[in-house]
């Protein structure tokens, strides 16, 4: 605890540690004055799965399936940074039309990790009826994916130089009805929430972050762009073919709770116009840079045996990660996710380090619910939108 508890009549309150079937298990030790918030201090850890260790003992291939488990709400983006990284790392080129698919599947995941960040978000204020609502446009994003991947919330479909499978028949003509349907159901969010007087009680003015704080403590995704600050790593750090389609960093200055939900909403819209423009404009050609399924170069290694040599997707190809460093980085729906790593001429990263968008933006927490109530906690948690996974990793 940072204040010295001086008082006998202050109270001690555990909140949680909640059921992860949300946003995982998080426990907060709120120290009460009555109903105004004297001190908060989150207890992390309880999801640590070693997942930073489990990289460095696995080939890229074979970690993939297990990083869709940091953020699982937006599980495209974790399997985007994977393949990023060494992608930048040994200079792989991706076809014009993988990136393009990339584009495609990483804002339609943005949508649903927003969606899913809005329903829990209204019903931890009171308002049930938004939950329900949500799933029904996000389970449409999980018909795509599984049309386009197979599953439907750990996809494992980016691969290194590439996407596992080309986009099926018919899967764009899919896309663009529920583009237009969504926008539809975005306009009925707003005409529900955004004037609401109950709502606006709830989150105007509560969880003041400046924009001079928001850049101290590190701050990235709607949070910092909610504070004033136009700061967009599609924008600003371009990948894939961001810089080939038209739209907006979208921003508010207030800095509260209720501009941290305008951002998220106005995001979801770019999203669309994103997702369109990409569908329209996809180039045809590969969807796989198939000279990324180096072989490993020592003369007798059993994997460059005759059984194993054209069986590219069944073991895991035999990518070396070159004797250097370097930190990429994509714009999650959270915030900025990156990845730390560092290549031994090995099949192994000797190092993976993370960098959780969630585990930065909770930190500001306890700052932002001292001298609130009670009952704001839960508004300035939600609009923080963490998710368990990837802040304990």
């Amino acid at each position: 605890m940072s204040l010295p508890l001086k008082r006998k009549d202050l109270m001690i309150v555990n909140m949680g540690p909640q059921h992860p079937s949300m946003h995982g298990v998080l426990r907060l030790i709120v120290t009460l004055d009555g109903e105004d918030v004297i001190d908060c201090e989150p207890i992390l850890g309880y999801l640590h799965r070693g997942m930073e260790k489990i990289a460095e003992n696995r080939t890229i291939i074979q970690y993939l399936p297990y990083v869709t488990r940091w953020d699982y709400l937006a599980t495209m983006f974790t399997e985007a940074i994977t393949v990023n990284a060494p992608e930048f790392l040994e200079n792989i080129q991706i076809p014009q039309r993988a990136s393009y698919i990339r584009v495609i599947m990483l804002e339609l995941s943005r949508i649903a990790s927003h969606l899913l960040w809005l329903g829990p978000f209204m019903a931890d204020l009171g308002a049930q009826t938004p939950f329900f609502y949500i799933f029904r446009e996000r389970e449409l994003i999980y018909d795509l994916f599984e049309a386009a991947t197979g599953m439907r919330m750990m996809h494992n479909y980016f691969r290194i130089g590439g996407v596992a499978a080309d986009l099926p028949y018919g899967w764009m003509d899919k896309c663009l009805d529920f583009c237009d349907y969504f926008l539809q159901g975005v306009v009925e969010y707003q005409q529900l929430i955004t004037r609401n007087p109950i709502f606006l009680e709830r989150v105007e003015g509560v969880g003041f972050i400046s924009g001079e704080e928001a850049v101290n403590w590190g701050l990235s995704g709607p949070m910092l762009r909610a504070s004033g600050i136009q700061w967009d790593l599609r924008k600003i750090d371009p990948y894939e073919s961001y810089n080939q389609f038209d739209w907006k960093v979208k921003w508010q200055k207030e800095g509260d709770s209720l501009a941290r939900y305008l951002v998220r909403i106005g995001e979801m819209r770019e999203s669309i116009k994103i997702i369109q423009q990409a569908v329209e404009k996809i180039p045809g050609g590969p969807y796989e840079n198939l000279e990324a399924r180096r072989f490993k170069k020592a003369k007798n290694s059993e994997w460059n045996d005759f059984e194993y040599r054209f069986l590219g997707k069944k073991p895991s190809p035999n990518f070396e990660l070159s004797k250097q460093e370097l930190y990429v980085r994509v714009e999650a729906p959270k915030g900025e996710l990156g990845i730390y790593l560092v290549g031994d001429d090995s099949l192994f990263p000797w190092r993976w380090k993370i960098r959780p968008p969630g585990f930065i933006n909770l930190q500001i927490l306890p700052q932002l619910v001292k001298k609130m109530k009670l009952a704001d906690i839960m508004t300035i948690l939600g609009s923080i939108d963490i998710i368990m996974g990837e802040v304990d990793r």
